[in-house]
């Protein structure tokens, strides 16, 4: 009897895991199609839908994970949405975020690589349109995540020279310095203090086992994959064993993510003859007018190797070091978070995150995208539909990409 009451109860729990999954995927999928602008807007994005408007984590988590993310090697703001989805929906969850962000942006750049090759569409006015949205997004993100995590006198101005050394000194190791030094401040900083740590919403259902494989799996592939594709490629031909070591490797040692997998790319596959270098170029001027994440470059790339067979290879390849180790870096994080001295050192790197924020919303997003009067106008409109009217942010890119038109029509 209790077994036949039982089954009925497992059935709604697979039910409901199944919602859960299926939500995850539509929301990040949205997100994958409206989030323009680069790794830092797509931070403005998920804070807006993730903590503002769906309140699945809190602020201070939020802020934890990215400054986590920044450590790791790989895309931050994918890894942000992945540790989201794990979050809220266990492994599948996981997976669910990582395929509504990313499969947006690197359908469209396979479609791009197989018919619109050669298109210049560096001046397009929407794409302006979009870049302005992009100012308001990360504008609205610094506001908010700034008037929590860099109030005081000592937080804030860890938020100001971490905006002033990222500005001066612009390199991909820069970030995890800073956050570094922000750390050992906040150490030192609030060692005595007595603050009562708060809970945090982040929940992480993955174990320690589960995280120790996913580890070990990260480094294993980094050292066998090149290993394996001498074994069984000797004549040096591109196979699809070859196609994965090779975008894995670059995915595995990337930091800072975004643009700085650009040239790491280009001297995997134009140095190495698989692709000529205007089609590299090419590629790199149609990867800008997506949303979505950077490292989508890879479908391109792919599909110009070998077909879409080359574009799932290297997609999955670039993107699975990052899965890796998000999943296998959490469940210790979300422990040691919970320590006096390493909440003490969260409050310096979470100031420091605001600082970087506010120096990525300067150079490169502001000095690319607001050249003159009706530019500011646009963005201040953007931002008061986000910030005060409250509008989601679909409709706000939809606003920006119209707005970059009429601009261009009036000739501004």
């Amino acid at each position: 009897m209790d077994r036949l009451q039982s089954q009925p109860n497992i059935k709604s729990l697979h039910k409901n895991k199944l919602l859960r999954t299926l939500e995850i995927l539509a929301v990040s999928a949205k997100l994958g199609t409206t989030s323009f602008g680069g790794p830092i807007a797509h931070l403005g994005y998920y804070h807006e839908e993730y903590v503002m408007r769906r309140k699945w984590l809190d602020e201070k988590s939020y802020a934890d994970l990215v400054a986590l993310c920044q450590f790791l090697p790989g895309p931050a703001s994918s890894q942000v949405g992945i540790g989201i989805g794990l979050s809220r929906g266990g492994l599948a969850g996981a997976i669910a975020a990582w395929l509504g962000f990313t499969l947006p942006s690197a359908i469209a750049l396979v479609i791009f690589a197989l018919f619109m090759q050669g298109m210049d569409i560096s001046s397009a006015y929407w794409l302006h349109g979009l870049k302005l949205t992009a100012v308001a997004i990360v504008t609205q993100a610094v506001w908010s995540m700034g008037s929590k995590l860099a109030t005081g006198r000592s937080r804030a101005t860890i938020a100001v020279l971490a905006t002033t050394v990222s500005l001066l000194w612009p390199n991909a190791f820069s970030q995890v310095l800073v956050i570094a030094v922000a750390g050992l401040l906040g150490l030192w900083l609030y060692r005595k203090s007595n603050e009562t740590v708060t809970e945090t919403s982040l929940v992480i259902s993955i174990s320690r086992k589960w995280a120790v494989v996913c580890l070990g799996l990260y480094c294993g592939l980094l050292v066998l994959l090149p290993l394996l594709g001498r074994l069984f490629n000797p004549d040096g031909h591109v196979s699809g064993l070859m196609l994965f070591d090779s975008f894995y490797r670059t995915g595995s040692l990337v930091f800072g993510g975004g643009h700085v997998v650009l040239p790491l790319l280009q001297s995997e596959v134009v140095q190495t003859g698989w692709i000529t270098e205007s089609d590299f170029l090419a590629g790199y001027g149609l990867v800008q007018a997506v949303p979505g994440p950077l490292f989508t470059f890879a479908s391109y790339l792919g599909t110009l190797v070998n077909g879409i067979p080359g574009a799932i290879i290297a997609t999955i390849a670039i993107f699975l070091p990052a899965f890796l180790l998000i999943v296998g870096v959490l469940p210790f994080w979300n422990k040691l978070r919970h320590n006096h001295h390493i909440q003490g050192a969260l409050h310096g790197v979470n100031a420091a995150v605001v600082g970087i924020l506010l120096a990525a919303l300067y150079n490169p997003i502001w000095t690319t995208s607001v050249n003159s009067t009706g530019d500011f106008v646009l963005a201040l409109l953007l931002f008061g539909m986000l910030s005060y009217w409250k509008l989601p942010s679909w409709s706000v890119v939809i606003a920006g990409a119209a707005g970059g038109m009429l601009l261009g029509w009036l000739g501004n």
